[in-house]
Formats: structure tokens, C-alpha cells, sequence
């Protein structure tokens, strides 16, 4: 039997114990939820008008800035789901199930693949979950279904993306307490992209930062399809490079770094 035909059950199986440990720890998932909500609460209750005001004109209000900051908080979530995987990783790191693992007859890349695809189940729940939330606040997407499944599918590869990049960064940490801070930029990067304000009111330097980071994209993609009024074929141009040259820089260096531990 080749490598893939061991491969595939393993990562079944390892896949089935992060499932259950999200069941076990219910709380890690609802801490994860916290920030992104806390923030669209804050952002549309708190700033909402007067920043709806200037992004949607004299007709814009609470209302017009709800419509434009949910996007952003979506792929917040997803950026604060993804340091709940570093924290696994981390745990299993460093509490010697590795060496368990390392003496049984499976797929050594099962440990990982089992920590991405959880962690990507994960990501679909506590997006929804926002999502929900927004909609109770007065969120009203007009996608299509055609624009959903594309969204659902910009998602899966968005989160496999930053998951891979995490595992990665929970596989170099030292303690679980610099596992859990590493991932922390990637919450923030949606603030100096288009998640909460057009990039167009930024400085010049960092409008240039803005524009051309991985969030940005992500987020007008992620508005566009919620919208229902398109995309723009640069967004999602940048949206598949940066995916794929984030996942394939977590995937090379987490396979090293398992390899040499």
C-alpha cells in the first residue's frame, strides 16, 4: 500500500480527535468567538454612525457601516479561529503525545492534516456564528447562491491558507503561552487593510501596505460576494496567490519543523 492509501484513513482519524476535543472544550471555541464579536458590537454600536456617516454619505448612518465592516469581521474570525490551531499544536508539541504518536504505525503527516482540516471545521462554526450575530443586528446580505457557494469556498481556501501557517508557527513554539501570542498580527491585519475603513482615507505609505496585504483582498472579495455586486478580478487574482503561497510556505515549513523535532 503506497503512503496516500495510509495517509487518508490516519488523517480520518486524527481529524475525529480534534473533532472531539472541540466537543470536550466547548469554552476554546467560545473564547475565540469573543474578540470578533466583541469588535462588531463595539464598531457598529460605538463608531458605527459616525464612520456610516462618512463611508456611506448622508444616507449612510449605523446602518451603511454594519453593511461594510461584516465582511471584515468575518475573516477577523477566521484569523482568530486560526490561533486556537496554533495552541493545539502547541499543546501537542509540547506534552509528549508527538512521541506517541511517532511510535505508531501511522501516516506521520496525519498529525498535521488532522489538526487542519478540525481547525477548519472550526472555522466554518465560529463564522457562522458571527455571521448570525451580525444578521441579529440588522446584517442583511444579498447574496445569490451562486455567491454563497463561491464565498463558502473563498473561506475554505482562505482558512486552509492561514491554518497551514499557524500549525506551522504552533510547531516552532517553545511553550503554549508563544503559541497562542505568534498568530496575534494576522487579527490586527484586518484594522490596516479595508476591514473597518477604506484604504483610500489612509496615508499614502500605508494605503500602498493596505492595498497589496493578504487581508484586504480577502475582505473586498468576501463584501463583494455578500453584496451580491461582484468582485473585482484583481481581489480575486490576489485572493488565489496570496492563498496559495501563504499555505505553501505553512506546509513546507511545518513539515520541517515536524520532521526535526
Amino acid at each position: 500500500m503506497t503512503t496516500m492509501t495510509y495517509a487518508l484513513p490516519d488523517s480520518m482519524t486524527m481529524l475525529r480527535r480534534q473533532l472531539k476535543h472541540m466537543l470536550r472544550y466547548p469554552s476554546l471555541t467560545l473564547q475565540l468567538l469573543m474578540m470578533p464579536i466583541l469588535f462588531l458590537l463595539l464598531f457598529v454600536y460605538v463608531f458605527g454612525g459616525t464612520l456610516g456617516d462618512g463611508i456611506g454619505g448622508p444616507s449612510g448612518g449605523r446602518s451603511a457601516y454594519l453593511d461594510y465592516v461584516a465582511p471584515g469581521i468575518l475573516l477577523m474570525t477566521i484569523a482568530s479561529a486560526v490561533m486556537g490551531t496554533s495552541i493545539s499544536v502547541a499543546m501537542d508539541m509540547t506534552e509528549g503525545i508527538i512521541d506517541r504518536f511517532r511510535t505508531m504505525a501511522i501516516a506521520r503527516v496525519s498529525v498535521l492534516t488532522g489538526h487542519v482540516l478540525g481547525s477548519m471545521v472550526q472555522i466554518f462554526i465560529c463564522t457562522a456564528a458571527v455571521l448570525g450575530v451580525a444578521i441579529a443586528v440588522g446584517y442583511r446580505p444579498q447574496a445569490g447562491v451562486a455567491d454563497w457557494l463561491a464565498l463558502i469556498g473563498a473561506f475554505a481556501l482562505i482558512a486552509f491558507a492561514l491554518t497551514w501557517l499557524t500549525v506551522a508557527a504552533g510547531i516552532s513554539a517553545k511553550s503554549v503561552e508563544t503559541a497562542s501570542n505568534t498568530p496575534m498580527p494576522l487579527v490586527f491585519l484586518p484594522f490596516i487593510g479595508s476591514g473597518f475603513v477604506p484604504t483610500e482615507s489612509m496615508p499614502g505609505w500605508m494605503q500602498w501596505f493596505a492595498d497589496y496585504q493578504p487581508f484586504t483582498p480577502y475582505i473586498e472579495v468576501t463584501r463583494g460576494l455578500l453584496s451580491g455586486t461582484g468582485v473585482e478580478q484583481s481581489d480575486v487574482v490576489l485572493t488565489f496567490a496570496w492563498s496559495i503561497a501563504i499555505a505553501l510556505f505553512g506546509y513546507t515549513a511545518a513539515r520541517i519543523k515536524f520532521n526535526r523535532r
